[in-house]
């Protein structure tokens, strides 16, 4: 199954729940895999900490080689990079995402990673992708080539306002590019359950008839830790009740 985490909005926790959903797969036993298409590179630095090498595999090289005439063209594997725990790998991130952006997208090149995608998939029970704050190239890209679109939600009337567009945004891609693309569902994240606001807009999403998925996912310091150290918290905290909270989500999506 490959799932792409979108929101056009930054900051509503896309890395982090990329991250630790895929970390619970790798811990469940699946052969998991991230591709991190945000050139921020959270969910890398979270993966691989912050002293990963600056030279190793990357996904702007996998792009970027579709851009160049070569006899033999380097197969999707040769750019992943493996973690320090088992069954979960990583194609990480690089600045030089934005650089090519705009030769990409003049190229035509959006379906390169949906074609690589078919081929990893023999090697990778669950691909998670994680997506810049934009409905840029490696946006599309993603939504072409998942089979399921996660929504994070962080229960403000901005996110709430930019949803709307959002799905429709997800729409025209399942009508022009991608048929098989399903929202899977909208995800809770930072949520404060004896507050009104968090409580109401929740409930909104639900009359609505919009998939909210639950449980929700709570605020907690411990998530920084998690950062932090770049630990997910399945491995950093596996008793905590967020952490439950994250199972309890990849298992409602199994």
């Amino acid at each position: 199954m490959q799932h792409v985490v979108f929101n056009q909005k930054g900051g509503v926790g896309k890395s982090t729940i990329t991250c630790n959903l895929a970390a619970i797969s790798a811990w469940q036993g699946l052969r998991t895999l991230v591709i991190d298409l945000d050139s921020q590179g959270n969910s890398t630095r979270y993966l691989l900490g912050a002293d990963m090498p600056e030279d190793m595999p990357n996904v702007a090289e996998f792009f970027e080689q579709s851009l160049k005439f070569t006899i033999r063209d380097k197969g999707a594997k040769e750019f992943i990079v493996h973690t320090q725990w088992e069954g979960l790998d990583v194609m990480p991130s690089s600045p030089l995402l934005d650089e090519l952006h705009s030769k990409l997208e003049s190229r035509h090149k959006i379906y390169k990673l949906r074609d690589a995608l078919e081929l990893l998939a023999e090697d990778y029970d669950q691909i998670y992708i994680d997506t810049p704050p934009a409905l840029n190239f490696y946006t599309r890209c993603a939504l072409i080539a998942a089979q399921g679109c996660l929504i994070p939600f962080d229960c403000d009337d901005f996110s709430r306002r930019a949803l709307y567009t959002l799905l429709e945004n997800v729409q025209e891609i399942q009508a022009d590019h991608n048929a098989d693309l399903k929202v899977e569902g909208i995800i809770v994240n930072q949520f404060q359950a004896r507050a009104n606001l968090p409580q109401r807009m929740v409930q909104e999403l639900i009359d609505e008839g919009l998939p909210v998925l639950q449980p929700y996912l709570r605020s907690s310091v411990r998530i920084r830790e998690s950062h932090e150290q770049s630990l997910p918290m399945i491995f950093l905290d596996p008793g905590h009740t967020l952490t439950q909270e994250f199972v309890a989500l990849h298992d409602a999506l199994a």
